[in-house]
């Protein structure tokens, strides 16, 4: 048997001289852009018409040449199996793919150096941006990619100390409002379940909790005030261990989705029902808090808002350091 001879693949050099027409014409009809650049309707016709019947595949990589542009965002998260960061991620693809940019994806896994590392990692592969949820622990590395003007765009997260771009809730007023909220109601004892004491959210969601206190006259018990993690071991261990010492408390303020799930299971576990035994809200809104049997108060982020108009200022910024 004699091997089959594969079939050169089709270029824009082929289809530009099967109809007579220029390369260039045939690569701004393919990326959307013949209507900008005038091309005739009968033209781009029958550009897409051959395309079509060739199965024509742009090839990423010569585009990348040919454009100075790669076509692609590198996106670091800290905690992908994270509820929120999924949504937020899942919403840059979205917004990136129909801008014709695809997404490499990176988790910090809330590791500065493991940031660092996916950084130059995507610096590597040639990436015309980033957008990133940094650790925050120390921004050096990031200052360095500012100064030399890379496209980058905060997620979530910001660093006043970096002159970029950000797109953040209201960290602060969110947990302020919150908290006001259990002190209308009666509550004095509230406790506190907090994420990562480094990252500025958390710096900032601990800052409303404790002016929401402040305002009401209510002295602050820093026993109250427990946490090092944003995941759900850490609610679920630092409940069972405030419900195990002497100071009583009748509200918990979690700082995430996933500290009040696991704050939701320590106090399951310990046949305590919300809101009859003790009063419960968390940051960051959940589709499971809806279900449960007494569905939880949440603050809620639009993560769909923060993909969206991060991925939109990234772009933006992109093509105009290098338009098509």
């Amino acid at each position: 048997m004699s091997a089959r001879k594969a079939k050169p693949p089709v270029t824009l050099k082929a289809i530009a001289r099967q109809l007579q027409v220029s390369e260039s014409t045939v690569s701004r009809v393919l990326s959307g852009n013949g209507k900008k650049y005038r091309i005739s309707a009968k033209t781009e016709k029958a550009v897409l018409e051959l395309a079509r019947k060739w199965r024509f595949v742009p090839n990423p990589l010569a585009q990348g040449l040919r454009l100075n542009r790669t076509q692609t965002i590198g996106l670091i998260i800290p905690d992908i199996s994270n509820p929120f960061f999924a949504r937020v991620a899942r919403q840059i693809e979205v917004e990136a793919r129909q801008a014709g940019f695809s997404i490499i994806l990176c988790d910090s896994e809330e590791d500065t150096s493991l940031e660092i590392k996916s950084l130059e990692l995507l610096e590597a592969r040639k990436v015309d941006g980033f957008l990133i949820a940094p650790v925050g622990e120390t921004t050096d590395h990031l200052q360095e990619y500012a100064r030399r003007d890379w496209p980058m765009v905060i997620v979530d997260r910001y660093l006043p100390e970096i002159k970029l771009p950000y797109v953040s809730s209201d960290n602060f007023k969110g947990t302020y409002q919150a908290v006001k909220y259990l002190l209308e109601r009666g509550h004095r004892r509230i406790a506190c379940v907090q994420g990562r004491t480094a990252s500025l959210p958390n710096r900032e969601r601990v800052r409303g909790y404790r002016q929401a206190l402040q305002e009401y006259q209510v002295a602050i018990d820093e026993s109250l005030l427990v946490g090092n993690d944003f995941g759900l071991e850490n609610g679920y261990i630092k409940t069972k261990l405030l419900l195990r010492q002497e100071k009583k408390f009748t509200a918990i303020m979690a700082l995430s989705n996933l500290i009040c799930l696991g704050t939701i299971r320590a106090l399951t576990e310990e046949g305590m029902e919300i809101p009859r035994d003790i009063s419960l809200i968390g940051f960051d809104d959940q589709v499971y808090c809806e279900y449960l049997r007494t569905p939880v108060t949440t603050v809620a982020q639009n993560e769909k808002e923060i993909g969206s108009i991060a991925t939109k200022l990234l772009i933006e910024w992109i093509q105009s350091v290098n338009p098509v």
